[in-house]
C-alpha cells in the first residue's frame, strides 16, 4: 500500500511522501483513510449547499478537518468512526451527494492542485482555531459558512482566477477566526500578562500537558487541585501561564522541555503522564508508551483516549498514573535549547498596546530602529538553526516579536531590553499571530503609514497547516516581503510561487547574514 501526502514542510524531497509511511510517522493506510475523510467532507459540503447546516454538522466538519492536520491522529479506527459520522450528517441533507475522490486532486493540473491545496490546508488550520473557540462556547456564522463553501470548491471544476479569489478569502476569514479565538481565550481566562516561566521540574508527582487547548488544561487543573500533583505545560501550551485565571492555579508550575519535535528524547522514561490535547504528537516510543494519554481529536493506537461526557472530562486515569509514577525524587533541572533556565511569555496585543506610547516614543527617538516577527512552526528537519542565528545577529536596537513553537529555537536567550521592554517578546501560540497583526496595524495608524512601510520584517518558519492559514491571512491583508523557510511548500507550483513573489514579494530564506544585510538595505 502506498500514500501521497505533501502537506507538511518535512515531506520527502520537498515533493511528497509516497511510500508506506510519511516522514511524520503516519502509515499509508492512515493517510489513505484521511483522504477518504477529506473526500467525505467534500461530499458533506455538496449536501448542505443551499441549506443551513446545523451546529452539529459544522462541528463534524471542524473535527474532520482537524483530524487530518499533521501529527494529530494516527488511529485508523478513530478516523473510520469519523467518516461514519460525516456520512450520517450528509444523509440528513442529501444522502446522494457523492464523496470526492482525492486522487483527482493529487493528479490534477499542478496549478489547480496548488491553489486547491492552499485552500484545503488553510481550511484545516482554520478548523483547529474554530474548534478551540467552539469548545469555549464561541462561534461565528461567517466563519462557519466558509467551511462548506471552501470544501465544496475542492471538488468543483474551477479556474485559477476563481481559486485565487478563494485563496485570499480563506486568509480573510481566518483573520476573523483568529479574532474569535482571541476573544474566546481572553474573555474566558483574562488578558495575558508578561510571565516568567521556570524550566525546572520540581520533585514529586506531575503531569505534562501538550498542545493548544486551554480548556483541557483548565479542566485538568481543576481535577488536580489539592492532590499533590504539579502540572507543567509543553510546546504550544506554554503561553497558558500568562492567562490570569490559569495563573491562579498554584500547581501550574512551569514548562517541561523544549519544542514538540524533541519529545521522543525528552519523554524518554519520563516519570509522569503526558496529555496531548491537539497536534504535535509523534510516534510513541516504548520507553514512555504507558504514560501517553490523548483527548479531543488526537488519537494514537493503544493509547488511553479521554472523551467528553456531559460537558466535562474525567482525568482520573491521568491523575492515577501521575501518583503511581511519583515524579522525580529531587528537583529536575532542564534548560532551553540555548541553555536558559527560564522563558518569558505573555506579550499579546493587550500587553504590547498598553505600552504603545513607550514603543512609539522609542521608535521616534531611534532607540528602536526595527521590529522583526520571527515565529511559526518548528520541526526536526535540518536548517532550522537559521532562526536561532538570525535572532542572535539582529541589531541591539531591534525588537523580536515571536509566537508559536518556532520560538523554542531562541526564547531562552537573554538579549537584554530597550527602554524597559525585553528585546524578545513571546506573543503566544500560533493563533496569536492575530496579536502581531493587531500590533502592526496599531503602529501603522500611529505613524500614519501603510504596514509595509513600517520598520517591520516578518521572518516565518512553517511546518503544518495552521502556518498555511496564517500566511494566507497575512497575504490577504496585503502584507509584503515575507521571508519564508526553511523550504518553500511542496504544494506551491512554480506558477503560483511566481504569483506570490510578483504580487507579495514572498522570499525564501537564505542565510541570516545575507537576509539581515538585505533587510537593512
Amino acid at each position: 500500500m502506498s500514500m501521497f501526502c505533501f502537506q507538511c514542510e518535512q515531506t520527502v524531497g520537498c515533493r511528497g511522501c509516497t511510500g508506506r509511511a510519511g516522514v511524520c510517522g503516519k502509515q499509508a493506510d492512515t493517510s489513505n483513510l484521511q483522504d477518504a475523510l477529506t473526500g467525505a467532507l467534500v461530499g458533506l459540503a455538496r449536501a448542505v449547499e443551499g441549506k443551513q447546516p446545523s451546529a452539529q454538522t459544522i462541528c463534524a466538519m471542524l473535527e474532520g478537518l482537524f483530524i487530518t492536520i499533521t501529527n494529530v491522529n494516527f488511529d485508523n479506527d478513530s478516523i473510520q468512526r469519523h467518516i461514519g459520522k460525516v456520512h450520517k450528517e450528509k444523509a440528513l441533507y442529501n444522502r446522494d451527494a457523492a464523496d470526492h475522490d482525492m486522487q483527482l486532486l493529487w493528479n490534477d493540473d499542478e496549478d489547480i492542485r496548488s491553489l486547491k491545496s492552499l485552500i484545503l490546508f488553510g481550511l484545516r488550520g482554520m478548523a483547529a482555531y474554530a474548534y478551540h473557540a467552539l469548545m469555549l462556547g464561541y462561534t461565528d456564522d461567517e466563519v462557519n459558512a466558509f467551511f462548506p463553501k471552501g470544501m465544496k470548491a475542492i471538488g468543483d471544476e474551477l479556474g485559477t482566477d476563481e481559486l485565487l479569489s478563494l485563496v485570499m478569502e480563506t486568509g480573510r476569514v481566518n483573520l476573523k477566526c483568529m479574532e474569535l479565538l482571541d476573544r474566546a481565550n481572553t474573555e474566558t481566562y483574562g488578558t495575558p500578562v508578561p510571565t516568567t516561566v521556570p524550566l525546572t521540574v520540581e520533585k514529586g508527582p506531575f503531569i505534562v500537558v501538550s498542545g493548544h487547548d486551554l480548556r483541557d488544561l483548565q479542566l485538568l487543573l481543576e481535577q488536580t487541585k489539592d492532590r499533590g500533583i504539579k502540572v507543567y505545560t509543553h510546546g504550544e501550551m506554554l503561553p497558558a501561564h500568562a492567562y490570569p485565571k490559569l495563573k491562579a492555579y498554584p500547581h501550574l508550575k512551569g514548562n517541561f522541555g523544549t519544542a514538540w519535535q524533541n519529545q521522543q528524547k525528552e519523554f524518554h522514561n519520563i516519570p509522569a503522564p503526558v496529555l496531548f490535547t491537539t497536534n504535535c504528537l509523534m510516534p510513541v516510543k516504548d520507553s514512555y508508551r504507558d504514560r501517553i494519554f490523548t483527548t479531543e481529536v488526537v488519537s494514537y493506537p493503544g493509547m488511553i483516549h479521554i472523551d467528553e461526557k456531559d460537558g466535562s472530562k474525567d482525568f482520573t486515569s491521568v491523575i492515577e498514573k501521575a501518583l503511581e509514577l511519583g515524579g522525580y525524587p529531587d528537583d529536575h533541572a532542564m534548560t532551553g535549547i540555548n541553555g536558559g533556565v527560564q522563558v518569558t511569555t505573555g506579550f499579546g496585543h493587550g500587553t504590547v498596546l498598553s505600552v504603545a506610547d513607550k514603543v512609539i516614543e522609542a521608535v521616534k527617538n531611534r532607540d528602536i530602529r526595527h521590529f522583526f516577527l520571527v515565529g511559526g512552526c518548528d520541526g526536526a528537519k535540518p536548517g532550522r538553526n537559521y532562526y536561532t542565528e538570525f535572532v542572535k545577529q539582529t541589531p541591539a536596537d531591534s525588537v523580536i516579536l515571536t509566537l508559536a513553537c518556532g520560538k523554542y529555537r531562541f526564547n531562552d536567550l537573554n538579549l537584554g531590553d530597550i527602554g524597559g521592554l525585553p528585546r524578545i517578546m513571546d506573543m503566544g501560540q500560533c493563533n496569536d499571530a492575530y496579536s502581531a497583526i493587531r500590533v502592526a496595524l496599531a503602529l501603522s495608524d500611529a505613524f500614519g503609514c501603510d504596514v509595509n512601510r513600517l520598520p517591520l520584517t516578518l521572518v516565518l518558519s512553517w511546518y503544518e497547516q495552521k502556518a498555511v492559514c496564517i500566511l494566507l491571512t497575512l497575504l490577504s491583508l496585503g502584507i509584503k516581503n515575507i521571508y519564508l523557510g526553511p523550504t518553500l511548500p511542496a504544494f506551491v507550483s512554480p506558477n503560483v510561487l511566481k504569483y506570490l513573489v510578483d504580487n507579495f514579494g514572498v522570499s525564501p530564506i537564505s542565510t541570516p547574514e545575507e537576509d539581515l544585510k538585505k533587510i537593512s538595505g
